[in-house]
């Protein structure tokens, strides 16, 4: 078995099988080229835990009309399955988990969720592969962000992902990314691409959205460790439940560089220009409030505005595992309570999966976003997950994790509540590597 390859394989910076070598592309969707190897075999689990969350809240306000903040021990049962398989001209990533999860002290937070990580790439000629990449899942409470993958040949970062929601309400989201990339020389080569998302929310005081877009970009490999290029992208956002939408041109360049055989450094940085358009309430004059009855009126707002645009990360791999730092500057579609928002983020993460027993995972991220839409202020989330496993016997393991999240608002003081969640079970899975639970 060729483990060292396995336990650290599966984001491949570059197309399977195109010609570039170089760094990964950051701006393009690339994980970390370091980390490409052999193929993953497909492999199933299944595991049981006892669990406890703390600042459990749904869509509604208590009895001293406060938003709820509940805590519970409960159970819960996960399944999935996840790796990579390659062929000639094809390669599939996949990673999908689903879980169910019961409340001992109030059954109304009982939830099914599921999550899926996929992608497949295709060659077309020698020269020219397409891709397909999808993030979809569905949750009631809401997730810790995705780290990079193992299974999956893109950082799941550069995909969208509704993962600062505040309540604990059903939402069901899906992102998709098709792109076509054409080798053209050993050192030049382009993209282009197209994207779409949808979120839907249960609750009909929360908004959803609704996303369409398209890319394109060009990049010159300076030499064998670095690559410089420039990108444009377009996207246009449209609510659900409240006129309003967004309209966001994006263009920058773009660096990518391998300091040693395992350092990477891919980034980017550029300005969006964002135009806005809603319907918000205005007071009408006392006056004519007497006379007409009415004490608002309505009037449509339009605004543009520009944002500077950086994304970067910072990678190291290992043997056995991989450590990252990320970081940026950018337009969100807010997350149903606040819409269209900037927001600056940052990220780290290191997983490592032993020889024989042990599998490890720790993520951190922060989000800090002013909203520029309907509600016009600032709210931030930072959060941070553990994830550990050990093999106890044949297939048998012991997993457990811990995750907590802070919101916070310097406008809305209702806003500031943390939440957490600890788990600790038994896990079942065929192969002799440690089981990864992330």
């Amino acid at each position: 078995m060729k483990l060292a390859g396995v336990l650290i394989v599966a984001i491949s910076a570059a197309p399977a099988f195109a010609q570039y070598a170089g760094p990964a592309i950051l701006s393009r969707g690339d994980g970390p080229a370091g980390m490409a190897g052999p193929q993953v075999d497909f492999r199933p689990f299944v595991d049981v835990a006892g669990s406890y969350s703390t600042g459990l809240e749904g869509v509604s306000a208590n009895t001293q009309e406060n938003p709820g903040n509940m805590s519970s021990s409960g159970a819960q049962i996960t399944a999935g399955v996840s790796g990579m398989h390659t062929w000639r001209h094809m390669q599939i990533g996949l990673n999908y988990n689903a879980s169910f999860s019961h409340y001992f002290k109030d059954s109304f937070y009982d939830s099914s969720n599921q999550s899926l990580l996929f992608s497949v790439t295709r060659q077309l000629t020698r020269h020219a592969t397409f891709s397909l990449r999808e993030n979809a899942g569905m949750y009631s409470r809401n997730p810790s962000p995705t780290g990079l993958s193992q299974t999956v040949p893109f950082d799941p970062s550069t995909i969208y992902t509704p993962n600062t929601d505040f309540y604990d309400n059903r939402t069901i989201f899906e992102s998709t990314q098709a792109d076509f990339r054409l080798q053209k020389s050993t050192r030049l080569s382009f993209d282009l691409g197209g994207n779409s998302n949808l979120t839907r929310r249960r609750s009909t005081a929360l908004y959803g959205v609704g996303g369409v877009g398209a890319r394109g970009d060009v990049q010159y490999r300076l030499s064998s460790r670095s690559t410089i290029g420039a990108d444009y992208s377009y996207t246009h956002y449209a609510y659900r439940g409240i006129f309003s939408a967004s309209d966001i041109h994006t263009a920058a360049g773009t660096y990518s560089v391998r300091m040693t055989r395992s350092l990477e450094f891919s980034g980017s940085g550029g300005f969006s220009r964002m135009e806005t358009k809603m319907v918000q309430n205005i007071p009408i004059n006392p006056v004519i409030a007497i006379l007409l009855g009415i004490s608002q009126g309505v009037v449509i707002v339009h605004s543009i505005t520009y944002d500077p645009y950086i994304s970067a990360r910072l990678s190291r791999t290992f043997s056995r595992g991989v450590a990252f730092l990320a970081g940026g500057h950018s337009t969100t579609p807010g997350n149903g309570l606040f819409l269209t928002s900037t927001a600056t983020t940052g990220a780290a993460g290191y997983t490592y999966t032993g020889i024989r027993r042990w599998s490890f995972s720790a993520q951190t991220s922060y989000s800090h976003a002013k909203s520029v839409a309907n509600i016009l202020g600032y709210y931030s989330t930072i959060s941070g997950t553990l994830s550990a496993s050990r093999q106890i016997g044949h297939y048998v393991h012991v997993v457990a994790s811990f995750s907590a999240r802070q919101y916070e608002s310097p406008d809305f003081s209702g806003y500031n509540r943390l939440t957490c969640d600890a788990r600790l079970g038994l896990g079942f899975a065929p192969g002799d590597i440690p089981l990864r639970i992330w």
